[in-house]
């Protein structure tokens, strides 16, 4: 029987792409924001409807057939499509209210954001603040974040980016650390005392070996990837480490350190698509961002 493309429903569409995208119901229940049962309905529907089979049931979950890859790309356009049509409607209406999603580093999320969002909450209170604390990239294609702010810009060509502040770093450690083991008085100095540093990450080791010095990973006798939990091994005194100026200078358990090193600063970047960036509510967040970052980074 002969489907007809208006009868094909865009919710069971939507619903294919979140398990195709997350392989399992349950993973696109909790993207969707629906129930494992509604998604299976909605998977069945559509399987049905086309007289296919999509996915294969195995113990780890759903991957697709060679049916379901064959269509996956005219779902992904039929996204963008209904993407498009949502943004550009939103535009017209000019409506400042809603919500808008913000993307950001973990770390951002817990000591740079926070006070921003409540000052955006101050100046619009009809529009809701989504924040996504994540060190990967979210997706900003299909809405998953309407802004990014990002240490990096982006290079994908089809996103907007604006330069709003460069970060100042530091090297820091707690009054607890240097009553214990003293100060470095330059950077080889340092290695001779407890540094915090990152476990997996090259980052660090990167960035000494810009300096002209080439360390091991082991050479750090404290590690861990995430910068949130780093910046608390450093104020529990674990050793030296490296933050952002801001912060480190206005806590009373940590001193900043000067060992005659010029640590490059971290540029912030804010980012999003074109057409997003038009709708009245994310253009209205992209400019107090803009305003209210720099200002916390002081």
């Amino acid at each position: 029987m002969e489907l007809k493309v208006s009868h094909l429903d865009w919710s069971l569409v939507q619903s294919f792409l979140a398990v195709a995208e997350t392989g399992s119901l349950s993973g696109a229940a909790a993207a969707l924001g629906q129930s494992q049962p509604t998604l299976g309905r909605h998977i069945k529907t559509l399987e049905d409807q086309l007289s296919v089979t999509l996915f294969q049931r195995h113990p780890k979950g759903l991957s697709l057939t060679d049916t379901g890859n064959s269509i996956l790309p005219a779902a992904i356009a039929m996204r963008a499509a209904m993407t498009q049509i949502a943004n550009t409607a939103e535009i017209d209406a000019g409506d400042l209210s809603g919500t808008v999603r913000i993307a950001c580093s973990v770390f951002a999320a817990h000591h740079v954001l926070p006070v921003v969002l409540a000052k955006i909450r101050e100046h619009e209170p009809a529009i809701s603040l989504v924040l996504q604390p994540s060190d990967d990239s979210e997706n900003l294609t299909f809405r998953d974040a309407d802004i990014a702010v990002r240490m990096y810009r982006p290079k994908q060509l089809d996103l907007i980016t604006r330069h709003i502040a460069e970060i100042e770093m530091g090297v820091f450690a707690a009054h607890s650390y240097i009553q214990r083991k003293g100060r470095p008085e330059n950077l080889q100095g340092m290695f001779d005392h407890d540094v915090v540093g990152y476990d997996t990450s090259p980052l660090m080791i990167d960035a000494m070996k810009s300096m002209g010095h080439t360390i091991a990973p082991d050479a750090f006798v404290v590690r861990t990837d995430n910068q949130s939990a780093y910046w608390e091994l450093v104020r529990a005194g674990c050793g030296i480490g490296f933050t952002q100026a801001h912060l480190g200078r206005a806590d009373p358990h940590i001193e900043e350190l000067d060992i005659g090193i010029d640590i490059p600063s971290l540029p912030v970047w804010l980012t999003t698509h074109d057409t997003v960036r038009r709708i009245p509510r994310v253009a209205r967040v992209w400019d107090l961002l803009a305003r209210e970052i720099p200002r916390a980074l002081q």
